[in-house]
């Protein structure tokens, strides 16, 4: 039997004050899957996602990535990992005084002597490739401008472009859409489908609408109250099966 790609035992997570945003998570991703996070807002998507890299710390439980215990490594392991772990942000972290190929170039910084991005010296081939990683997101045109000149959806795919530029293994897409309309959060998901399915790099993408989870995913997580109340194929969980989970109120997390 395969070595799962992703797996989360038993994680939990307790904020000060007592919050708990995880609560005994387990599951396991295989290598090449497109997973998606469902939940209402305070379900524990992004501390789920976070957890996954650190960039939270849990309180208990263990996570590995392709063989590798997330959650026993230093400081320097850490960082090795994000080199391999691309991630997406909902509010974009872009520097957004600077241009658009300098905000995707820092997604080699752990590749780089970090001195180098204070002279904003970047080696030819990291230019090169920061081009061609633009031009796969369509925004090639866009390289010398502002990132703060650009639409919402434009400034997601930098991030993508930015992810792009560690070569990762694995992509965490933190609500990668919430803030954008239909048309374009489909047009900013396509994009991370095509990584997924043409390199097979594994994705696990937190989003807070059914119908696109079960467009993208090939397996579905629903999370409530930092529980996993869910874990199937999209198509399993229709509508009702979704009024089940989270009540009658739940409804903003149905349009399409």
């Amino acid at each position: 039997m395969a070595r799962p790609f992703v797996k989360v035992e038993h994680l939990s997570k307790v904020y000060p004050g007592g919050v708990r945003a995880l609560d005994d998570v387990s599951f396991e991703v295989s290598r090449g899957e497109f997973v998606v996070v469902i939940g209402l807002s305070g379900s524990g998507k992004s501390t789920l996602l976070r957890c996954i890299n650190r960039l939270v710390e849990p309180t208990a439980g263990r996570v590995w990535v392709d063989g590798v215990e997330v959650t026993a490594l230093d400081r320097e392991g850490v960082r090795r990992l994000r080199r391999e772990v691309g991630m997406i942000f909902q509010q974009f972290n872009l520097v957004k005084r600077l241009p658009v190929l300098t905000n995707v170039l820092t997604g080699r910084l752990g590749y780089l002597p970090p001195w180098w991005s204070l002279v904003n010296y970047w080696p030819p081939e990291a230019v090169q490739q920061a081009l061609e990683a633009l031009e796969r997101v369509g925004i090639r045109d866009k390289a010398a401008v502002r990132a703060d000149q650009l639409s919402g959806g434009q400034q997601q795919r930098v991030g993508i472009a930015r992810a792009l530029m560690q070569q990762p293994k694995l992509i965490l897409a933190d609500e990668p859409v919430a803030s954008l309309d239909p048309a374009t959060s489909h047009s900013v998901l396509q994009y991370v489908e095509e990584l997924n399915r043409k390199e097979g790099i594994t994705v696990l993408c937190s989003l807070h609408f059914l119908s696109l989870a079960r467009r993208y995913g090939t397996r579905v997580l629903a999370l409530k109250d930092g529980r996993l109340v869910f874990d199937g194929p999209p198509g399993e969980i229709d509508r009702r099966r979704f009024r089940e989970i989270y009540g009658e109120d739940a409804v903003e997390v149905e349009v399409s």
